[in-house]
């Protein structure tokens, strides 16, 4: 069912699926909820899926930048907005790269209503000053030539090298979907990326239990790091996919879904 509500001036849609135990899917940068296509279709049958559009994707409208640039913590507090409207007290809440920053500032906000967290590609570390710089000739890019030309370019380095081999029309698939994000939106994103503090005490004083899934050939939250932070909380569930890289949603569709449902039945 698609359903939306307002928040502040912006109306955001999301998806509910599913009845049971409430579980909460927040997507990364460049993608929408249908990024989870596969992972809803499974997992509906054993629990309830919340799957926002985050604000500027999808059919989500921006946050408004009239009170300064737009933070990872506003777009938790936008998911936590979504929670109310849902008269959701309690939920496991499960984020995709940009989606896991935001998890990791709804976990350090609202802690009382998270009964699980995990990490899918996604990491606690805040952005190195050679990121940082990366991020900001990423965004001179978009306003140069525009939001699809720079996911055009970076989409492909998400993928690990037998995927892009093997399926590149999924590929082109996504990179399509790029052409529905405005440029303003990405660059957005960008900014709220590269202003992000550092994490790692969310993960060391959490008493939840809290998944990681880290890909073997991820550029993007690379293992090493990872794998630091999974040493962090008190229960932690650790899976490792040889010879995957950013996106397991779409490159090891059957064992992520497994990791998935094997952490919220245990929780």
């Amino acid at each position: 069912m698609i359903k939306h509500f307002t928040y502040y001036q912006s109306t955001i849609f999301y998806r509910v699926e599913g009845k049971g135990k409430v579980v909460v899917l927040l997507h990364g940068f460049g993608e929408d909820s249908n990024i989870f296509n596969h992972q809803i279709n499974f997992l509906k049958h054993y629990c309830q899926l919340i799957v926002p559009d985050l604000p500027g994707s999808g059919n989500s409208e921006m946050l408004n930048e009239e009170n300064g640039d737009i933070t990872i913590n506003d777009y938790a507090k936008c998911i936590y907005a979504l929670l109310i409207q849902e008269n959701i007290q309690s939920c496991i809440m499960l984020g995709h790269s940009m989606g896991g920053y935001i998890t990791l500032s709804f976990g350090e906000m609202y802690p009382q209503h998270l009964n699980g967290f995990g990490l899918i590609h996604s990491t606690a570390f805040p952005d190195s000053e050679e990121k940082k710089q990366n991020r900001l000739r990423g965004i001179e890019m978009m306003e140069e030539y525009g939001g699809y030309a720079f996911l055009k370019t970076t989409i492909p380095n998400l993928f690990s090298t037998n995927f892009k081999k093997n399926y590149p029309e999924k590929l082109t698939l996504l990179i399509e979907e790029g052409r529905k994000f405005s440029t303003k939106a990405l660059q957005q994103y960008y900014k709220a990326m590269m202003n992000r503090t550092d994490k790692t005490s969310v993960l060391k004083n959490t008493s939840l239990p809290v998944l990681f899934i880290i890909g073997t050939e991820d550029v993007a939250a690379p293992m090493n790091d990872v794998l630091q932070q999974a040493k962090l909380p008190l229960s932690s569930y650790i899976h490792i996919l040889e010879n995957i890289g950013h996106m397991s949603m779409w490159e090891a569709t059957e064992n992520l879904n497994q990791f998935l449902i094997h952490f919220i039945q245990a929780i």
